[in-house]
């Protein structure tokens, strides 16, 4: 009997998390740009996703770098969702850089440094590889430089070569990965193209402001400890933009705009807010994506009562998709869709409870009680969710609406 070495053991648990949107994967769009009914994760807000399509679009024509988008709604109709759409849409080779607008509070970093930090962060340099191909006669012919082996004289596509820099000799380094066929696997060397290498301007500033330190005691003792979480100097961004503005122009890099998004916006306050107004005009500005669910309200910080929480002025920059709520049969198809992530088994019956739930109190809450009443299904010796076990697990955990009409009914009895 063979052994089996422990490292060729393959895990049977799962590899990633399950998290709230881990069912999306991208806006579930038709090729001409039409919203399906119930693709890639996504039910319902056609007119939200298609709008968001027109955004991808722009973003690969690179026709939007330095605008804004709002995505405005209530609370859970999917705004993080069209979000997350997006930059699957764009795939990984575009910068996506999320953050929520709590984040710039910090008692280290003043806040508009949170915000730059996060802007490049989310602009992507791709460096690029620069090759020589030549048209040669369809000919092998003896090696130039002298050596035993023969240079190939001919370039076919799908062919991988290099050029020598000193005597100009085309060698053939093998036929691309990408041109591989079924019928010559075994007879040709297949090789993967050259590929530039990708970085986004954070990490060029943060290369440049980490300190090499020196030999002496203090020096190794602090390159040992934690560092502080330090500001990175305008001067020294001005510095690496002017390095990078050279690259761009002898050709040597190339800039990629990706996509900030930033929830929860009207956590902002003025000073972000005016910050954000002159970075949006900067040369080197990702694609900036809002959300929020507030309706009008103060700017954090002053007395201004305002749509969305956001100042007029920033406001008319912005293009705003707007998230619609779901109803019935949506909340049944979306609660569906969670329940087979979940690898949970929910009849039609609980299926159609769960959505009257959502329609009463809110989708999330819906969602919630799917893990709870598979629990209290297997409490009660079934393998699939019954009515029974929502209506057990929904006497047990209260919905906000039900919360607050209880502390409506009951204020006397708490403190104010």
């Amino acid at each position: 009997m063979d052994k089996v070495r422990i490292e060729e053991v393959q895990s049977t648990t799962k590899k990633q998390r399950i998290a709230t949107h881990t069912h999306i994967k991208g806006l579930g769009l038709e090729a001409s740009g039409r919203a399906l009914p119930l693709a890639a994760g996504f039910v319902g807000q056609a007119e939200a996703r298609e709008a968001s399509g027109l955004v991808v679009d722009m973003i690969r024509q690179k026709k939007m770098a330095g605008r804004a988008l709002l995505l405005a709604g209530p609370p859970g109709t999917g705004k993080t969702a069209l979000a997350l759409g997006i930059a699957q849409e764009l795939g990984s080779k575009v910068p996506f850089c999320p953050m929520v607008g709590s984040e710039v509070y910090s008692s280290e970093v003043k806040k508009t440094e949170v915000l730059m930090e996060n802007f490049r962060r989310a602009i992507g340099l791709r460096i690029k590889e620069n090759k020589e191909v030549t048209e040669l006669s369809p000919e092998e012919a003896e090696s130039v430089t002298g050596g035993y082996g023969k240079s190939i004289s001919h370039v076919a596509v799908g062919d991988v070569i290099y050029i020598e820099a000193n005597s100009g000799a085309v060698k053939r380094v093998g036929r691309s990965d990408a041109f591989a066929t079924e019928f010559d696997l075994e007879a040709e060397e297949y090789v993967p193209l050259p590929k530039g290498e990708d970085v986004t301007l954070h990490d060029l500033d943060a290369a440049n402001a980490r300190p090499q330190g020196g030999q002496d005691i203090l020096s190794l003792m602090g390159q040992m400890m934690k560092p502080r979480k330090t500001e990175i100097t305008d001067k020294l961004r001005q510095e690496i933009n002017k390095v990078v503005n050279r690259y761009i122009d002898e050709g040597v890099a190339e800039l990629v705009p990706g996509v900030l998004f930033i929830d929860e916006v009207h956590m902002l306050d003025m000073e972000c807010f005016s910050y954000l107004n002159r970075a949006l005009e900067s040369s080197l500005s990702p694609i900036v994506i809002f959300a929020t669910n507030r309706g009008f309200c103060n700017v954090r910080g002053t007395d201004m009562n305002c749509p969305h929480g956001i100042p007029v002025d920033l406001l008319d920059r912005l293009v705003i998709i707007r998230t619609q709520t779901y109803d019935v049969a949506d909340m049944i198809k979306i609660l569906a869709l969670r329940a087979n992530v979940e690898d949970l088994v929910i009849d039609d019956e609980s299926l159609a409870y769960l959505g009257d739930i959502g329609l009463q109190a809110s989708l999330r809450h819906a969602v919630q009680l799917l893990s709870p009443s598979s629990i209290m299904a297997k409490m009660n010796g079934r393998d699939n969710i019954c009515k029974a076990d929502i209506e057990e697990v929904k006497a047990l955990y209260m919905d906000a609406k039900s919360s607050a009409r209880l502390l409506q009914a009951q204020q006397e009895k708490y403190i104010s």
